[in-house]
Formats: structure tokens, sequence, C-alpha cells
């Protein structure tokens, strides 16, 4: 549930909804995502985390980051750190969690509602400490896919859990044939 008058900020945990909406079959259109949720409140921020690989000539991800930049978004990012595994495998780690945490306790005193996007069980804690501050969460992942995107946790804790895929036809476009954005692999 929003309330009109209610200050909003969004927390978007970029390899959280970028593998939710994928896990659904459809990309996210960011600028009808940011138009949906200023309909439903006094939107002060809306906040994309994610790791960049920076050693790389181009980022597949890049021209999402920029286009966020340029149209509205607060973009918090930092290098991503590449390692091989033990079974010999190419493997990313940018993990956004504390970035996301720190900023969302933050601006906890002057917002009213914080919607997080991610799943991630991880964020418990910080969901039951901005409630503790008078801040109602929302959660938007999905329970729809297999396996459900969002850990129970969670859904238990925030005050309103949205179902991304019944929000496929106000904020979803078609999959790209061209990926045009990695950091599936990002944690």
């Amino acid at each position: 549930m929003f309330y009109r008058d209610e200050r909003l900020a969004l927390f978007i945990d970029g390899a959280n909804l970028y593998a939710s909406a994928k896990a659904l079959g459809f990309d996210i259109d960011y600028k009808l995502l940011r138009q949906e949720f200023m309909r439903r409140g006094k939107m002060l921020r809306a906040f994309y985390y994610t790791a960049l690989l920076e050693n790389e000539e181009y980022s597949p991800i890049r021209p999402l980051v920029d286009w966020l930049h340029y149209n509205g978004y607060a973009m918090v990012t930092k290098p991503a750190k590449e390692y091989t595994d033990s079974m010999g495998r190419r493997k990313v780690k940018g993990n956004m969690d504390i970035e996301l945490a720190v900023d969302a306790m933050e601006l906890a005193p002057h917002v009213d509602h914080i919607v997080l996007f991610s799943g991630d069980g991880d964020f418990k804690p910080l969901i039951a400490a901005l409630q503790r501050k008078g801040v109602r969460v929302s959660v938007v992942s999905t329970i729809r896919s297999q396996p459900p995107m969002i850990s129970d946790d969670l859904r238990r804790q925030c005050d309103n859990f949205i179902e991304l895929d019944e929000l496929r036809e106000v904020v979803g476009r078609p999959p790209r044939e061209i990926q045009d954005r990695g950091n599936d692999e990002a944690e």
C-alpha cells in the first residue's frame, strides 16, 4: 500500500533485479519504473547499485549505467573483482549490500517509505532496522520463478511484498535478443 503524500525512495539491487526479471522472461524499462513509483508517492531518490568490470574495454552494463545516471537515478557503483574458482571457472564478485544498507539507513530520517528491489535475505536486518526508525518497507521481487528469487525471511519481514511479475505490464518490455546487461554473474 502506498500513500500519495508519503516521501518515497527506491533502492535497486541491480544484479538481483536483473536476475529476477530475466527469470520471469522480461526486461525492465527503467523510465517506466521511475514513472510508476513517482505516481505512487513523492519520490525523493531512486538508487541503483551495481558492480562494474573496470578492466574490460567494453562493459555490457555501461550503456545502462550511463542512461540511468542521465535519467534521474543515483548510481552507486564499485569495481567488480574477478577471480578463478577452484574448478577453474572465471567468476565475478561485486556485492553491493553494504553500500545499499548504509545509504538506506542514512536516508531513513528523510523518508516515510522505502522500496527495496531485491530478494536477498541478507537485507532482513536492514528492513528490521528501518522499521524500528518508523519507515515502511516494500520489497519487489518474485515468488513465481523456479526457484523463487525472494528469501522467505525477507518476505515475512517487509511491510508489503510486491510481486515483480505483477508489474510486468507497467514496467516491463520484451527481452532483447542481444544481452545488453552483464552482471548476471555478479553476486
